[in-house]
């Protein structure tokens, strides 16, 4: 009788210590999720992006590369040549640029060297940076929205209709689809009604299937799904 209720309790503690390990490994503390990242200058996105720079004016390589680069010091300097030029707090940029020494930035998202991503490729089929970064254009210090687990790399890899967008707004943070979407880029993704006019409302299925289609986005066959696809 000892023996049996022994067995149970050592059975239920296995349970409890996976199930206490796993919240652990999936909490914010663990993989820093909604944990802003100190940086040498505390560059914040919100300031910049209120004032309509768009992410490709720093992040210049997203659209051609696997990675999003860093900026360089000559990038912000483009601006700070003249704007708040003598600020205290942007000391460590200007003395990058005057010792010709790259800034030393902690990336906020980086993958383990095991998984595979390809910026340009998911921006080419319509993946917004919004998905995958959340609302940057509201980040006073960067953070990471997402854990980047595996099981949520795939969820859209299953079904990408749910966050693709047109490639005029990748980069709007806070797009909507009928009010940023004009009657003309409606036709152009095929929005359109039996007689070819473009639909008065369009939902985010109707978005994604129809840019499944113009981006050529095959994921029916669970060819994205494939582990080859982001463990090489």
């Amino acid at each position: 009788m000892f023996a049996k209720a022994s067995l149970i309790v050592l059975i239920v503690l296995v349970n409890v210590f996976f199930i206490v390990n796993d919240a652990i490994h999936r909490s914010s503390y663990v993989r820093y999720t909604d944990v802003p990242r100190m940086q040498e200058v505390p560059f914040s996105h919100r300031h910049h992006a209120s004032m309509g720079i768009d992410c490709r004016y720093c992040h210049t390589s997203v659209e051609q590369s696997n990675f999003a680069n860093i900026p360089p010091t000559k990038t912000c300097m483009n601006c700070h040549k003249i704007v708040w030029n003598e600020a205290p707090m942007l000391e460590p940029v200007r003395s990058s640029w005057k010792n010709k020494e790259p800034m030393e930035w902690t990336r906020v998202h980086d993958l383990p060297d095991f998984a595979y991503f390809n910026h340009s490729i998911h921006i080419a089929k319509g993946v917004g940076c919004y998905t995958c970064h959340g609302n940057v254009a509201d980040m006073p210090l960067m953070k990471r929205e997402h854990p980047l687990f595996m099981k949520w790399c795939l969820d859209c890899h299953r079904d990408p209709t749910k966050h693709l967008r047109p490639a005029e707004f990748i980069t709007k943070m806070d797009f909507n689809i009928n009010k940023d979407m004009t009657d003309e880029l409606k036709v152009k993704y095929g929005l359109v009604d039996d007689e070819g006019h473009a639909l008065a409302k369009v939902t985010q299925k109707q978005l994604g299937e129809a840019l499944v289609e113009h981006n050529s986005v095959d994921y029916k066959d669970h060819r994205l799904t494939n582990c080859a696809i982001c463990h090489r």
